[in-house]
């Protein structure tokens, strides 16, 4: 490997297990030469995570509880004790009840909703927050996010609103802390399979249309070193105006060059969209 990323500290939250995005950006990190720590909800995934670190040879793997603000503020903590700064922090935590994930949307509970925007978005303000200390020399924040933001995509329901949400935090946060030379993107790589992206009703025809109707006839997945096509890659500075767009691009691979993107470029976007259809 190239050790592009030799030197660079950060913190990757989101790892369920082995088929999660988040593990494959770890992986592409890693790679290139990241020091990595994990925050995971140790009480539901800690016992998946821990070998996966050990594996990767990652030594921090702490407890990161996105509705308790005193676990999510001892990662940082711990972060600032062990390392002083941080270069990343990558969010990968999205969350609702999957029994809304089916149906109707018009039937979303106040209480499943008020729980979805508070794992799926705010999570990503609160982390934000707690990062920038850390960056002292400038870094980058990266989310993942899902065309069903902005069209409507059956069985999706509240968690398109809570992307939504998302992708409006990606562009207050980006304009607060640019300029701290904070980087802050959202990535939309799809739909994948993953343990978050199985329980949304519906999942089986979702993948089975994109892998028939995507340019390269199959789904994205996290691992490394495989091609996927952009169907849309679209760069927005800080006012909102659009200075890039080109049509069916094709990224190998695929998270890692769009990690290294957030991290080398010379300029500052808010937003990255990559649709997979």
């Amino acid at each position: 490997m190239a050790e592009l990323l030799k030197g660079k500290r950060g913190l990757i939250t989101g790892i369920a297990n082995n088929r999660s995005i988040a593990w494959g950006i770890a992986e592409a990190m890693k790679a290139e030469g990241a020091e990595l720590a994990f925050g995971v909800q140790m009480d539901v995934f800690g016992e998946k995570v821990k070998p996966l670190a050990a594996g990767l040879g990652v030594d921090l793997v702490l407890d990161y509880n996105v509705q308790d603000d005193a676990s999510t503020q001892a990662a940082f903590d711990t972060l600032a004790e062990q390392w002083g700064s941080i270069d990343f922090a990558v969010h990968a935590i999205a969350y609702s009840d999957k029994n809304e994930l089916t149906g109707r949307f018009i039937n979303t509970s106040r209480e499943n909703f008020k729980n979805s925007l508070e794992i799926s978005a705010y999570s990503f303000i609160d982390m934000a927050k707690k990062a920038e200390p850390l960056m002292k020399g400038g870094g980058t924040l990266i989310t993942l996010t899902y065309q069903g933001s902005h069209k409507a995509t059956p069985w999706y329901n509240v968690m398109g609103v809570a992307k939504a949400a998302l992708e409006s935090a990606v562009i207050y946060l980006a304009n607060d802390l640019g300029p701290q030379k904070i980087r802050v993107n959202a990535i939309s790589p799809g739909p994948m399979k993953t343990l978050s992206g199985a329980a949304i009703g519906g999942a089986r025809k979702t993948f089975r249309f994109t892998e028939a109707n995507a340019p390269l006839r199959a789904n994205a997945t996290p691992l490394l070193y495989s091609p996927y096509p952009a169907h849309d890659l679209l760069l927005f500075n800080l006012r909102g105006r659009r200075f890039f767009k080109k049509k069916k691009i094709y990224i190998m691979p695929f998270y890692l060059f769009l990690i290294l993107l957030h991290l080398n470029s010379p300029i500052t976007p808010i937003h990255i969209t990559t649709q997979h259809t």
